[in-house]
């Protein structure tokens, strides 16, 4: 079939966003792949159709720009055709997946990087919380580490899910699935103190947001990246972090403080728990630096 890529790629969008409930996020991901993948199709002039894709189009289009991207990079791209083609045996235009016998590249197991408690401590009692940015600052930082929240999740959090007597928060994550996490003294007592000094939000829509910037809007992703960083730097914290790090470090300490794995899943909002088994190996590696680090025979 000839295919009117503008179309196909708002109906798919629709149907990973509704249908399969994705992040906007991971929907950017997926429709950037595969709109590189139906330009690259156009490219081919006569063979145009997508019901005539095999998989030596598919191992094609990964090569033909595999030298500029990562093999992780690469792995998610076969993952969004994969998608895309089975939404297309869904909608009745293809009988088969082009990709289902396509191997993805081997990529090793990531170690994100991981910060240690007294490193965290630092961080967040580097912050001077004698302005209202420093008492909402510390707050995000509190949050970000004490209850293991993406970046996305701080952002759009709001104060009537934040429960501070009963000590929890109510997450929306990925996919608008909810969880309930714990919430520390010291995330709930710096909470406190920024709701305090808040103040109003410049526009109705905003009310409820827990986090404003200064002119009374939600938070950024950049904007709580560039946070981070800043408040790492003044602690002489010099890892390459990100909002991601707190989130890592959290689930890693309660690892090795003897948390349940299905527990910590659960706090996370990992749908599948080989996502989560990932801070066992960052604690394996941990203690087996040490061991190394002072070894006889080393």
């Amino acid at each position: 079939m000839a295919f009117d890529s503008s179309r196909i790629l708002k109906d798919y969008s629709y149907y990973l966003r509704v249908e399969r409930g994705m992040s906007p996020n991971t929907v950017a991901s997926y429709r950037s792949d595969v709109k590189a993948f139906l330009a690259w199709m156009s490219s081919l002039g006569g063979h145009g159709s997508l019901r005539a894709v095999d998989s030596e189009d598919i191992q094609a289009f990964l090569a033909s720009h595999s030298e500029s991207l990562s093999k992780r990079s690469q792995a998610r791209e076969l993952s969004a055709l994969t998608s895309f083609f089975d939404w297309l045996v869904i909608e009745g235009e293809r009988k088969d997946n082009p990709c289902d016998v396509v191997d993805a590249p081997k990529i090793g197991r990531y170690l994100p990087a991981v910060l240690s408690i007294d490193e965290v401590s630092a961080i967040i009692d580097g912050v001077d919380t004698r302005s209202p940015k420093g008492v909402r600052d510390k707050a995000i930082l509190e949050m970000l580490y004490g209850c293991g929240l993406r970046v996305s999740e701080l952002c759009s959090l709001l104060i009537s899910h934040v429960y501070v007597e009963e000590g929890f928060v109510r997450i929306v994550g990925k996919g608008n699935k909810e969880r309930l996490v714990p919430m520390g003294e010291s995330a709930a007592s710096a909470f406190t103190e920024w709701l305090a000094v808040r103040g109003e939000a410049f526009a109705p829509e905003y009310s409820d947001i827990a986090f404003l910037n200064k002119f009374g809007k939600s938070l950024s992703r950049i904007s709580v990246f560039k946070l981070v960083r800043e408040y790492a730097l003044l602690a002489g914290v010099t890892k390459e972090i990100s909002p991601h790090t707190f989130r890592h470090s959290f689930a890693t300490h309660l690892i090795e403080n003897g948390a349940d794995l299905r527990v910590v899943q659960e706090m996370l909002g990992h749908e599948n728990i080989t996502t989560t088994e990932i801070y066992t190996h960052i604690d394996t590696a941990t203690w087996q630096g040490e061991v190394l680090k002072h070894h006889p025979r080393r």
